[in-house]
């Protein structure tokens, strides 16, 4: 997938910036860049720009925990696309991989995520160039959007399980992001933030598709504009890992998302040897043993991930795919 090289900033900066008595002006002069950038059509920023931007910002601030400050000020009215998307999501694990895909289209991130054995639930933000130059604080910032986002969700005082960061903060700012993430800071190669198996799967107070739907034709355009060489049943497999926990992976959803006829895609499918309800059972299949084999999860947890209105479902459509009960397998696929 084909990811652009520029952030956008949306309005929200310039109000985030009041809230910390910060003159934007101030902030743009101090990074070097136009000072009427936000009064642009098109505002956006280079990665390094982004960088500068989120550094001036910082000292501007003048806040030895700045990235939380920041973080602390998403609210579930922030008119954000990502924090919309995560919001109207059914679980932390669906709102995961909306984020994930969403990262991918406006900037130079991936999201990766992984399902431990026992269910919990690991987060790591990937920045594909400049690794190397990521200002700490927004490393800290983008692991801390994830326990507001829970909290925010679920109006649960949720808290990570594990927090790791290339770069440990001095004591001072340490005490604080303990305090935040409810667990010491270990150093890791990557930062990533872990959530139990429960959080992960808690429902989203905030759960609503129709407000989903308010905001998605842009991410749907963007989605729609993907790399040519992916197959059409790649980006109706893509989605269906998004649609399959909230039970809309519907080929009329599928179609509407991919900005194309129901028809249409049902040629585009047959014509590369595909059809829709196949992709959704391979699809289902496919999660369905990674879910047994790596985690701890219930039948009955893993058919609600999949979409299945109950278990007896599930079991019966594993039996189907496989020829072996969801147990038998499990019990197989670890033995090996």
């Amino acid at each position: 997938m084909p990811t652009t090289q520029n952030f956008s900033l949306n309005i929200g900066w310039r109000a985030l910036m009041s809230d910390l008595n910060v003159r934007p002006e101030l902030v743009l002069r101090r990074a070097g860049l136009p000072e009427d950038l936000f009064f642009r059509k098109e505002k956006s920023l280079s990665t390094p720009e982004y960088f500068r931007f989120w550094q001036a910002l910082e000292t501007e601030a003048a806040d030895p925990v700045f990235a939380l400050r920041v973080v602390e000020a998403v609210s579930a009215e922030s008119f954000d696309p990502p924090i919309f998307a995560a919001l109207c999501s059914a679980n932390l694990m669906q709102a995961v991989q909306r984020l994930a895909k969403y990262k991918q289209l406006v900037a130079p991130m991936t999201l990766e995520v992984e399902v431990g054995k026992s269910g919990d639930l690991t987060l790591s933000p990937r920045w594909l160039s400049m690794q190397a130059d990521v200002p700490p604080s927004l490393q800290v910032a983008e692991i801390a959007f994830f326990v507001r986002l829970a909290q925010l969700a679920t109006r649960e005082p949720i808290k990570a399980k594990r927090v790791a960061l290339p770069v440990l903060p001095t004591a001072s700012r340490g005490k604080r992001y303990e305090a935040y993430f409810g667990t010491p800071l270990k150093r890791g190669p990557h930062p990533s933030i872990t959530f139990a198996a429960a959080d992960a799967l808690r429902p989203f107070l905030t759960l609503n598709e129709g407000m989903w739907h308010v905001f998605e034709p842009d991410l749907r355009r963007r989605l729609s504009e993907l790399d040519a060489t992916a197959t059409t049943a790649d980006r109706v497999k893509a989605l269906l890992l998004e649609l399959l926990p909230s039970n809309t992976a519907t080929i009329d959803v599928v179609a509407n998302r991919l900005a194309v006829s129901k028809r249409t895609l049902q040629r585009r499918l047959e014509d590369e040897g595909e059809n829709f309800r196949t992709l959704v059972n391979s699809t289902r299949e496919q999660l369905a043993r990674h879910y047994l084999a790596n985690t701890s999860l219930s039948g009955g947890e893993i058919a609600f991930l999949l979409g299945f209105e109950d278990p007896n479902s599930f079991y019966r459509a594993f039996l189907e795919w496989t020829g072996q009960t969801a147990d038998t397998a499990r019990h197989a696929m670890r033995l090996n």
